[in-house]
């Protein structure tokens, strides 16, 4: 089947104009291909069938799980490639994690409308039978924790820091400018380096991992106050995350927000970068960012900056454009 029109879109988005809803509809392409949007350069969103990604992903073979925690995450992210010789990243829900296919299709059809360069976007589904899966651009170059915490060449410079946290705060603006604020469990494994070697969102984040699934999936140390209080996830819950990936960026560590804002409030913001940095930052540069990240872990919703704040105030720290890349290293 490859890429078709969903019989599942056409029920869940109904218009009153026919000719509407035609082009409201994913495109038609070749079985385990997909079609790419002129304007953007990367494929229109579609309808995958398991078939095709069963191929892509060489049968979701154990070799091409390429999900940080591996085979014990719950819902497993695996590389593929289709028949033009693209890659993809397919995520694999567990069985049933989504039992309504409308539900799953229009939730998908939602994130899918979505194309952003700061994103690694959508660009399709499957709802074959109990199979649910999301289909994605391939970002080859790893996250950002595999960068932070477990490098092997060389640490991230701290112009390449200032420059992940400007283009996830724009990505998280634009979601917020198209009417999908909510991003659930914002972490340093939600953000991947593409080709270039440039940071993008994975899309993956802005549905949940089930329909009726936690919105976080972290150690409760990183869980936003409201969330643990009474479980309500609202756009702020999104920036007090956002402020958990400044502090991975300033450390290099993974360090819990009670212990960081301690660390913070007694002035010690030295001792909370990265030792392997080895001074080369700039402090004036580094006490800004601290501030954006004390901002942001606010215990009250309320008093947290706004995405459009945290990209007005991160873009003047961008003063090295020709930043130089890590070590890349392809996946292929």
């Amino acid at each position: 089947m490859g890429c078709c029109s969903s019989s599942f879109l056409s029920e869940t988005h109904p218009e009153k104009d026919h000719k509407k809803t035609h082009q409201q509809q994913p495109p038609r392409s070749p079985s385990g291909s997909a079609v790419l949007d002129p304007a953007t350069g990367v494929p229109s969103f579609c309808e995958f069938s398991f078939s095709d990604l069963k191929t892509a992903t060489n049968n979701f073979s154990s070799d091409n799980i390429v999900s940080e925690s591996g085979e014990k995450a719950p819902n497993l992210v695996y590389k593929g490639r289709l028949q033009n010789r693209r890659w993809i990243a397919v995520k694999k829900f567990t069985k049933m994690a989504w039992p309504d296919p409308k539900q799953f299709a229009e939730e998908a059809w939602g994130v899918g409308k979505l194309r952003h360069k700061k994103l690694a976007n959508l660009i399709g589904y499957c709802c074959d039978g109990d199979e649910r899966l999301l289909v994605a651009e391939y970002m080859p170059n790893d996250t950002l924790a595999k960068h932070l915490f477990h490098w092997e060449n060389q640490t991230i410079e701290w112009a390449m820091r200032l420059r992940v946290a400007l283009y996830i705060a724009e990505a998280l603006d634009y979601c917020s400018s198209e009417g999908r604020p909510l991003y659930h469990d914002l972490n340093a494994y939600r953000v991947l380096f593409d080709e270039d070697g440039d940071p993008r969102l994975s899309c993956f984040g802005l549905m949940k991992n089930s329909r009726d699934g936690k919105s976080y999936s972290t150690n409760l140390a990183y869980t936003p106050p409201e969330y643990l209080r009474n479980g309500r996830f609202t756009p702020e819950s999104v920036i007090y995350s956002f402020g958990t990936v400044l502090l991975d960026l300033l450390s290099g560590k993974h360090i819990p927000p009670s212990r960081a804002i301690d660390m913070i409030k007694g002035k010690n913001i030295i001792l909370l970068m990265d030792s392997h940095l080895e001074g080369n930052f700039s402090t004036e540069e580094a006490t800004l960012v601290v501030g954006h990240a004390s901002q942001c872990l606010q215990y009250e919703p309320r008093e947290r900056p706004s995405t459009k704040d945290l990209v007005t105030t991160l873009a003047p720290l961008q003063t090295k454009p020709d930043v130089r890349k890590f070590n890349l290293h392809h996946i292929f």
